[in-house]
């Protein structure tokens, strides 16, 4: 069963971790997929999964495109419309860290975290919700954190972004529910990614494992099938909601 047959999903930062697996499921379940990279350094294996993605049997395309820039967002969002024809799906994912203790935090590390996880959930959404409105239909999906929920020393930055994302969510759900337009935000826990290599062994994984229920980190497989179930006709009646993938972390 293709959940999202003949729909049209962005997905921003996409060439590797969570982004990628997401794009992935997105076509195995019959979407139709634009996704963007931001570096010279991620273009080949943005090729790769283009490629990748169209052995499926769907359309898909990169872009390389900062989100974290309103200009780009729109130059992104206009192409898409032009190459794609629409815009059923839009997966805000692109985002960084730049872990510090607050009183070693400077004003820069704070801006750069700001402008990549938050400030592009807002760009994207502005340019996808027209023609969503046009259509009275459509999927806004916000990739937060359960350290938006709980908080993390020395994450100050990155708890503060990743909780904006939660509150503009729900504010997002509440003014577009009318044109048939769902919002939700996604939590995932520790994930096996690049950005959480360093914890994958050893003592101080094991640490981290200890402390969630199920006793494992997510893959980012895990955190994909939930976004698809998301976008969604099966999740039709959830919006303005944070739904947590943390292994139970946050009981």
């Amino acid at each position: 069963m293709k959940l999202l047959e003949g729909k049209v999903a962005i997905v921003t930062g996409a060439a590797r971790g969570i982004g990628e697996a997401i794009a992935f499921q997105m076509a195995e379940h019959g979407a139709h997929v634009a996704f963007s990279y931001v570096s010279d350094s991620s273009a080949e294996k943005a090729m790769a999964l283009e490629q990748k993605l169209q052995s499926l049997g769907v359309k898909a395309k990169a872009w390389k495109s900062n989100a974290g820039d309103s200009a780009q967002c729109e130059s992104f969002v206009n192409e898409v419309l032009q190459e794609f024809g629409q815009i059923d799906v839009l997966v805000n994912n692109a985002g960084i860290s730049k872990d510090n203790l607050l009183m070693r935090m400077s004003n820069e590390q704070w801006e750069q975290v700001i402008q990549v996880n938050l400030n592009s959930v807002f760009y994207m959404t502005k340019q996808v919700i027209r023609p969503m409105m046009k259509a009275r239909n459509g999927v806004i999906l916000n990739m937060s954190s359960i350290i938006g929920e709980i908080g993390n020393a020395g994450q100050s930055s990155y708890a503060a972004s990743k909780a904006g994302i939660i509150g503009f969510t729900k504010s997002v759900a509440k003014e577009l529910g009318s044109r048939n337009i769902r919002c939700n935000a996604i939590a995932p826990g520790f994930v096996e990614t690049d950005m959480t290599s360093y914890l994958n062994d050893g003592e101080e994984a094991e640490k981290y494992k200890a402390g969630i229920p199920l006793g494992k980190f997510a893959t980012a497989t895990d955190i994909a099938n939930v976004t698809v179930f998301l976008a969604s006709d099966m999740a039709s009646y959830i919006t303005g909601q944070t739904i947590s993938v943390c292994g139970g972390l946050n009981i």
